[in-house]
């Protein structure tokens, strides 16, 4: 098994937020102006991209990624892609590895709202202006506007191939008039939830943990590394809204060799204070679930063992010793913030 490959040099955004281009959240190509040596699809793959020495079609060598046709003609390329959620972006990977000869010299970014298709009336804005692009590398940029966007329109100056593009950011969740009595998962990465920090992720990062669906495979969780010391492992998750929490899922859906023993589950109602100060508070936080034992490749349910702590919004996922989660589902009725 490949540990997760966390780039040393990637900004706090890449960390902090979910990527809001990931298909498992709907995201997908819906136009490209041309797509003759790779399509547009490969480009949200959330796998990273490869390489295969000696893989040929029909249009050429095989890249993995969105590639285009050397332009002969006036303008540039460019890509339509709509987002997973409407969410707040707080930076992007533009991400050329492995083209090296054929990646675009540079790169925009335009943005838009909208409710269907963007079309000819569509209204969009610059959110990254013209920026060098160098080949074989990830290319982290920050994002200033602070407006949610439901669509990108990435340009290529002229032309060439991009491995990859994530975009990161917070969902952009509309609260007001939404039922109260009703229960929503409030760590679910449509609602806005996240994980804000956590001891390991050797295997599997953390953001799995709240992705719509059941795990596709071990690769699609949370895992942390064979721990050799005593103690346990961990992850601190936000809601997305402030909430009483009635029901509990634990899944270890395709862990079987590798499952946590036991779980608990800590939680508080936080306000002010920075993300890492939270990793202290957290050791004292009170428990709401307390521990339980897991099992492998199964669905686990908690409903009377959850303590009565009022509304919360944060918690703490404790694997007592470590190993793999793949989902988290915490049901929950809204909270006045």
């Amino acid at each position: 098994m490949a540990a997760v490959q966390f780039d040393p040099n990637a900004p706090a955004f890449v960390r902090q937020f979910i990527n809001l281009a990931h298909p498992k959240l709907g995201a997908a190509g819906l136009f490209a102006t041309d797509e003759f040596f790779a399509p547009l699809s490969r480009m949200l793959n959330p796998e990273p991209a490869q390489f295969i020495p000696g893989k040929y079609d029909d249009h050429g060598k095989w890249m993995d990624g969105w590639e285009t046709r050397r332009k002969r003609s006036n303008g540039h390329d460019w890509a339509i892609v709509q987002l997973g959620l409407p969410g707040v972006i707080h930076g992007v990977d533009i991400d050329t590895s492995h083209f090296t000869g054929n990646y675009p010299p540079a790169a925009s970014i335009d943005a838009c709202r909208c409710e269907g298709t963007p079309d000819d009336s569509t209204v969009w804005q610059e959110i990254l202006p013209s920026t060098n692009l160098q080949g074989n590398s990830h290319h982290y940029l920050a994002v200033a506007s602070r407006e949610a966007w439901t669509h990108l329109r990435l340009n290529i100056y002229p032309d060439g191939g991009v491995a990859r593009l994530r975009v990161y950011g917070e969902p952009a969740c509309d609260w007001a008039g939404r039922d109260r009595s009703a229960l929503y998962d409030l760590v679910a990465a449509e609602n806005g939830g996240r994980p804000v920090a956590w001891n390991d992720a050797h295997f599997g990062a953390p953001h799995n943990l709240l992705m719509p669906g059941r795990g596709e495979n071990m690769g699609d969780g949370w895992e942390t590394r064979r721990r050799r010391e005593p103690g346990n492992d961990w992850c601190i998750i936000a809601l997305g809204h402030p909430g009483v929490i009635e029901q509990i899922e634990v899944d270890t859906c395709h862990f079987k060799g590798n499952y946590p023993d036991r779980c608990s589950i800590q939680a508080g109602y936080i306000t002010g204070g920075t993300e890492s100060s939270l990793i202290t508070q957290s050791m004292f936080w009170p428990v709401l679930l307390p521990e339980q034992k897991l099992s492998m490749d199964a669905q686990h349910y908690f409903s009377s063992e959850i303590a009565k702590l009022g509304p919360v919004t944060h918690v703490r996922l404790n694997i007592i010793p470590d190993g793999g989660v793949s989902r988290l589902r915490l049901h929950g009725k809204l909270a006045v913030r």
